[in-house]
């Protein structure tokens, strides 16, 4: 691992996270490999890569968004997402009331 990588990180700063997520961009490691070293969950690792990939595309924008813009984007992504699952909802208890499947509900 890195220089920046100390045996027992207690902190995971940014600047160490940055650094682990290179290295495993780079190849030099992979998220199993880190998963053990350093005793984190492979999904947190997962989610440090997704967030810097996320991070790079918006950096190579020609206008890149500010943070306000990402959230507010994810945020209308999301109340969207729950508003059709609560359109389908809604939709199957009616369609079980209708059929008589009244333990549906």
């Amino acid at each position: 691992m890195s220089t920046l990588m100390e045996d027992d990180i207690k902190r995971w700063t940014a600047k160490r996270k940055a650094a682990l997520v290179m290295e495993i961009i780079l190849g030099k490691t992979t998220v199993a490999e880190a998963s053990r070293s350093f005793d984190l969950p492979p999904s947190e690792i997962e989610e440090w890569v997704d967030d810097a990939k996320k991070g790079m595309e918006n950096a190579l924008r020609a206008k890149p968004l500010d943070i306000k813009e990402q959230y507010e984007r994810q945020l209308a992504d999301l109340q969207s997402a729950y508003g059709e699952a609560m359109l389908e909802l809604r939709a199957r208890k009616k369609l079980a009331s209708l059929l008589g499947n009244e333990d549906e509900k």
